[in-house]
């Protein structure tokens, strides 16, 4: 068995050769070219190291490359320096926050006050609902005492006076009317001076002369002088003939008349006032209650709204002291 072994090993090797025999006459050799292409000569061989505008390109393009690079790391330095600096900060203020709420609670529990954590001031400057509702107040009692008051005071006193005016009016006009026909009827009894047919009474006794006897007598003499005509028939002139005799006799007999006269038309004329003025004191009294009831409304008005300023005032004198004190212990 071994001497096959060894026959078959040692057969391999001539096979072998017989394979790889170049000058085997059945097999024909092709030729290898063995050329090279310029890309190959370009990518195997750096025939440009020595090419110095290739070598300023390449060395500029480096710097580039490393400046950038520099730049890079720099920015990223200052970057998280920055960071790190915020990080700091923030870190510090939620320490210092929770250092202070820690310390105000303390104090707060101390001072036994009812200040909230929502009750810190965002600005002081900020109007509080109970600053608006006190400034309302303020223009609302400006208003009531400053304009409605007086307003209502004016408007009543011209009411009360227009309506004295007018009451004195009525009464003025009612006293002359009843003076005036009074002065006609007691003239027209002066020897039935009311019987002659040729005189007009409403004319020649007025508002200005019925109370003055002097303008009377006046009157009662144009009438004697219109007797001269006896045409004109009636006692008065019957009388004032037969004293033509004694000159101004009949005169003297009717001037006290005249005075009498007068006299009782200026006495009816106030009588006749006083009684028309009686007709409207019950209004004018109402109209005057009515005025101090008013009035007095007004007072107790003005009163509650200036006691509600002055709680309010109160309340927000308060509220500010204790923003106040908060913000010391902020400080603090």
């Amino acid at each position: 068995m071994k001497i096959h072994y060894i026959n078959i090993l040692l057969f391999s090797l001539p096979l072998n050769i017989l394979v790889h025999n170049k000058n085997k006459q059945s097999i024909t050799p092709s030729h290898t070219h063995t050329n090279r292409s310029l890309c190959e000569c370009d990518l195997y061989m750096p025939n440009y190291n020595n090419d110095a505008e290739m070598k300023r390109v390449m060395q500029q393009f480096e710097d580039r490359a490393s400046q950038r690079f520099h730049e890079y790391d720099e920015r990223m330095i200052e970057k998280r320096k920055q960071c790190k600096e915020q990080c700091d900060k923030e870190i510090q203020k939620i320490i210092l926050k929770d250092k202070l709420e820690k310390e105000l609670m303390d104090k707060i529990a101390t001072l036994q006050t009812d200040i909230q954590n929502d009750a810190i001031p965002t600005c002081i400057c900020e109007k509080s609902l109970a600053v608006k509702v006190e400034k309302g107040c303020l223009r609302c009692g400006g208003v009531l005492g400053g304009g409605v008051a007086p307003g209502w005071g004016l408007v009543s006193g011209l009411g009360y006076e227009a309506w004295t005016n007018y009451v004195a009016g009525i009464t003025a006009e009612a006293a002359t009317k009843a003076g005036i026909a009074k002065a006609i009827e007691e003239l027209g009894k002066i020897y039935s001076l009311s019987e002659l047919p040729y005189i007009d009474w409403i004319p020649k006794v007025t508002a200005t002369n019925f109370f003055k006897p002097m303008e009377l007598l006046k009157i009662v003499k144009g009438v004697i002088d219109k007797c001269a005509d006896t045409s004109i028939q009636g006692p008065f002139c019957m009388a004032e003939q037969s004293m033509r005799s004694t000159e101004g006799a009949f005169v003297r007999l009717i001037t006290p008349k005249a005075l009498g006269v007068a006299a009782d038309a200026g006495e009816f004329a106030k009588t006749a006032g006083a009684t028309e003025a009686a007709k409207f004191v019950p209004k004018t009294t109402i109209l005057t209650n009515t005025i101090i009831v008013s009035i007095i409304a007004i007072v107790i008005i003005v009163l509650i709204m200036v006691i509600i300023y002055l709680i309010l005032r109160y309340r927000q004198k308060k509220k500010m002291k204790k923003k106040l004190q908060y913000i010391k212990l902020l400080e603090e």
